[in-house]
């Protein structure tokens, strides 16, 4: 099911270092992987045109929607589009929705415009005229089933865009608050050896509302050895730090490199790739952290170009897929699962399994919240939150698995973590409690997508990783 609507805008723009405003009209064409309803949550792609006489006429500009009015109070615009003088130029803005005005809120657009290296070049107030546009609006609204996978606007692939969106991604949301977990962390796998890489970097603000702390390690899986791992810090947070990742004492993360060092183990890597995030939870749940933690892949399909030193040994790294993920929240579950398999082709596969730490909760079965991306398409369709409910998974080691419904269509995921190639690292929560993570970067998953007619179910795609998945098991005493 997809849903195709259209949508004019008008208002006015001032550009940087120009005095006075100058008109701006926006006219969309909005592709809807599903249904239009109030607790909708998902991303569309948007293609048109953006006029500003004398600035810029690009009638192919394309980017995405993200509409969340009720779960994230926010309808978001990201458009790339060019310049009249052939600068590659970024709308981005939101529509912030209250109940308190719900339709003035809907129809005003504050935006900035931003140049391929995320610096404002303008700020721009548009309105949906009710009174002229509402009808058209209405009228433009298709609602039709269709099996192929709906567009992916080519922002979406662009380096700059991909940049642009991951750096907010990866941009830290501790505000100072005691008793929060921040996670930036980094997976990846080398093309010509096997050999996996673990990068974690941790924020950890303790409940008890001492000074916050930055640490982590980083490991090296060789395909047919034990992995070797050393930590780094703890540093002190510093006051400034970048606007897109995380830095402390040698060690760096952002949306474009990888740099650090932690006992034997040095590393210097470059980003590019990644295509759109991918919100293994629900992006209100990002947002506006309503649950007791959220993961975010910011670049799911990474590639990493540089080195990583293991004492004398260097590892030469060409175009390996990996890809950076985020986490935060009140600190780790009672229990956890975790899988990021790149299935190849900007293909990728995430599932998080968790059994909260709150009471009552506790004692749930774990909750597996699964995206699985194939051409473009995210499975299973509407919020991941309730898509969840529909999925069970049985948690162990050296194997796990999780399988659900999406309408007539199967997913199951089945991992398996070599004993003899997996790492055990202990872990502290903001309040002190521990826990033990069993990660493999080298391990096995079988993913499998079915779909039902009148003879049962018949597979559709199979994708088998030897020794390439990414994986691991959290657990406490």
């Amino acid at each position: 099911m997809i849903t195709t609507l259209r949508e004019t805008m008008t208002g006015t723009v001032r550009l940087t270092g120009q005095g006075g405003d100058r008109p701006i009209r926006l006219t969309l064409r909005v592709t809807v992987p599903g249904a239009l309803h109030p607790l909708t949550d998902l991303r569309a792609a948007a293609t048109g045109r953006v006029e500003v006489p004398g600035f810029a006429d690009d009638e192919s500009a394309a980017g995405t929607m993200d509409i969340a009015p009720l779960r994230a109070g926010r309808i978001g615009y990201r458009l790339g589009f060019t310049a009249h003088d052939g600068q590659r130029l970024w709308l981005d803005g939101a529509k912030a929705v209250t109940m308190r005005r719900p339709l003035a809120s809907m129809t005003r657009l504050s935006a900035r415009l931003l140049d391929a290296d995320g610096a404002v070049v303008g700020k721009a107030r548009l309105v949906f005229d009710l009174r002229s546009e509402l009808l058209p609006f209405l009228l433009s609204m298709r609602m039709r089933r269709t099996r192929r996978p709906w567009p992916v606007a080519p922002s979406s692939r662009d380096g700059s865009a991909r940049a642009l969106e991951a750096g907010g991604l990866l941009r830290s949301r501790w505000r100072g608050q005691p008793g929060r977990l921040e996670v930036w962390y980094t997976t990846l796998t080398d093309p010509a050896t096997g050999t996996g890489v673990w990068l974690h970097h941790e924020l950890v603000a303790p409940a008890d509302g001492s000074p916050a702390r930055a640490h982590g390690w980083a490991a090296v899986f060789p395909p047919a050895a034990a992995p070797t791992w050393a930590r780094f810090g703890p540093d002190p947070w510093p006051a400034e730090h970048p606007a897109d990742g995380y830095t402390a004492g040698e060690v760096n993360a952002t949306a474009d490199e990888l740099t650090g060092v932690a006992g034997e183990l040095r590393w210097r890597l470059k980003v590019s790739g990644g295509a759109a995030p991918l919100f293994t939870f629900p992006r209100w749940a990002w947002h506006r952290e309503l649950l007791p933690a959220a993961q975010v892949v910011a670049v799911p399909a990474a590639r990493f170009t540089g080195t990583v030193r293991v004492g004398d040994r260097e590892l030469t790294l060409a175009d390996a897929p990996g890809n950076i993920a985020r986490i935060y929240g009140h600190g780790n579950a009672r229990r956890w699962a975790w899988l990021h398999a790149d299935l190849g082709d900007g293909d990728v596969c995430e599932v998080v399994a968790a059994v909260s730490t709150r009471p009552g909760l506790n004692r749930l079965a774990p909750l597996p919240f699964v995206r699985l991306r194939v051409d473009g398409e995210e499975l299973p369709s509407g919020d991941p939150l309730l898509a969840a409910l529909r999925f069970r998974a049985r948690l162990g080691r050296p194997r796990w698995t999780v399988t659900g419904r999406d309408g007539d269509r199967r997913i199951t995921v089945e991992v398996t973590m070599p004993p003899e190639r997996t790492l055990a690292v202990p872990y502290t929560d903001p309040d002190g409690a521990p826990a033990v993570c069993h990660n493999c970067e080298v391990a096995d998953a079988v993913v499998r997508l079915e779909r039902r007619g009148r003879d049962g179910w018949r597979e559709q795609r199979r994708w088998e990783l030897t020794g390439t998945a990414h994986a691991e098991v959290g657990e406490r005493d």
